[in-house]
């Protein structure tokens, strides 16, 4: 398959989802929005992903090229090109379908209990998940589950998962990071943990290894998912 990745900056890749993409012998291709250029038209692509950032899905003042990615992601969901998005790129995602979008009640940064929803139990790439785990989290925003989405998976403080018909997925959580993007993300923004960074860090280590086993299992679902779409 021809797989496109969508990322806002060189330290917020895709992280095992890129991996599992090419270790499973598909076409990578990567569009870094912030750096200009445009992609094919996203009926070009078998399946799109869309990862993370520091910036927000209603900043157009401040990062002007925003509105050409959420330009790029309703041609996608009109055309039903397979599509997942993490983090900012739920966001983006739910922006797209015409949800609301805006700031959550308060931060989620760091390892946080998530629960699938019965409707997240039973789909094909949430449902690889177990009902409940502690996911990675680094996000000030949130968003609503767009109209005629289902909700797949909630945290305590907001919605953390939503499918739209049978193609376009939602994540808010972190499912594609390793560790050096989360050692990297801790230099760069020390002062949002809710914990001294040693700690911080010493938790990541411990609980990686098991959190991109499931990232792994997670998009491998979704390519088997857009594989079997037979774009």
């Amino acid at each position: 398959m021809r797989v496109l990745s969508v990322t806002h900056g060189p330290n917020v890749p895709g992280g095992v989802f890129e991996e599992s993409v090419e270790a499973a012998g598909h076409r990578l291709e990567r569009w870094e929005v912030p750096l200009g250029g445009r992609p094919q038209p996203p009926s070009a692509y078998d399946a799109v992903m869309v990862f993370g950032g520091s910036m927000h899905p209603d900043q157009d003042e401040d990062f002007h090229w925003l509105a050409g990615e959420a330009e790029f992601l309703v041609a996608a969901l009109e055309h039903e090109v397979p599509t997942l998005g993490v983090c900012l790129g739920a966001q983006m995602l739910a922006r797209a379908a015409g949800a609301w979008v805006g700031p959550a009640p308060e931060p989620e940064i760091g390892w946080l209990e998530i629960e699938l929803t019965p409707e997240g139990r039973a789909d094909p790439v949430v449902g690889t998940l177990p009902p409940t785990t502690h996911a990675l989290q680094w996000h000030h925003y949130t968003y609503a589950v767009p109209e005629g989405g289902t909700e797949l998976a909630r945290s305590a403080r907001c919605t953390q998962a939503f499918r739209l018909g049978a193609h376009a997925w939602g994540l808010q959580f972190h499912a594609e990071a390793t560790l050096p993007m989360l050692r990297t993300w801790i230099a760069e923004e020390e002062a949002e943990l809710p914990m001294a960074p040693e700690d911080f860090l010493t938790e990541g280590e411990q609980r990686m290894q098991a959190w991109n086993e499931h990232g792994r299992r997670l998009c491998g679902a979704f390519l088997d998912t857009a594989a079997g779409v037979g774009r």
